[in-house]
């Protein structure tokens, strides 16, 4: 378990991973796959606390096992993307703790680490502020410059989905896609000037600049005197 997620390990291969910021294998199967959100929910019904959920969807018909088990890599990698970034948080395990969903297939640590590596490495080389990853995004306009490439068919719903108070998270849940492959296009859309991140209001620094402005730079009286020790002490601690 880290700050960031959490992965399933068995026999040294990661068999699960879970993130807040990365859209769960139910919202990929029902929101942008093949499954209808009452199947899901069937499943989970029957399989009760025995770990068997992957198994009744295959059983059942609701979802092939072939879609089900890349459905479940896709989760699984896009998961360990954030459950693996850097972190100065330590990381806890728990023995002897299964995941409900069931054995599917399981990823070699090495390859996991060495995939999480490669992704965070294309990210950066797209756009490196990787604000747009976590804050709030608004839109800026058109793509900048004339060389700029346009709005592709794919970024266009993530670009719809861009309100001010959206992330990348809610958006990839939204349109049920990986995380992962959500950023990827929002820092496409960052580099090509279309968004940024919105930035939160420095509200001390307001305060001090307001207090400046309405007090004079030297009074005998002791009053505002007193509200320009304040005012100091605001900066200091800018």
């Amino acid at each position: 378990m880290r700050d960031r997620g959490t992965l399933y390990l068995a026999d040294g291969r990661v068999v699960h991973a879970e993130a807040p910021d990365a859209p769960t294998l139910d919202v990929l199967l029902t929101t942008g796959g093949p499954l209808a959100a009452e199947g899901w929910w069937a499943a989970v019904a029957e399989a009760g606390a025995d770990s068997s959920v992957a198994r009744r969807l295959v059983d059942s018909g609701r979802v092939p096992g072939g879609t089900l088990e890349l459905c479940h890599l896709g989760a699984l990698y896009d998961a360990a993307f954030f459950a693996l970034g850097p972190s100065s948080s330590p990381t806890r395990f728990r023995y002897g703790v299964s995941h409900w969903l069931g054995d599917l297939h399981p990823v070699e640590a090495r390859a996991l680490e060495r995939e999480t590596v490669r992704r965070r490495e294309l990210l950066d080389r797209i756009w490196p502020e990787d604000d747009v990853d976590t804050a709030p995004l608004r839109r800026l306009g058109p793509p900048a410059g004339a060389d700029a490439p346009p709005v592709s068919a794919r970024q266009q719903p993530v670009l719809d989905l861009v309100d001010g108070a959206r992330g990348a998270p809610e958006i990839a849940r939204l349109l049920g896609r990986p995380a992962f492959h959500t950023l990827v296009d929002l820092r496409r859309l960052a580099a090509a000037g279309v968004v940024a991140a919105v930035r939160a209001p420095d509200h001390a620094g307001q305060l001090a600049s307001c207090v400046r402005e309405l007090l004079p730079a030297v009074t005998p009286d002791p009053d505002v005197a007193l509200l320009r020790r304040l005012r100091d002490a605001l900066e200091a601690t800018l």
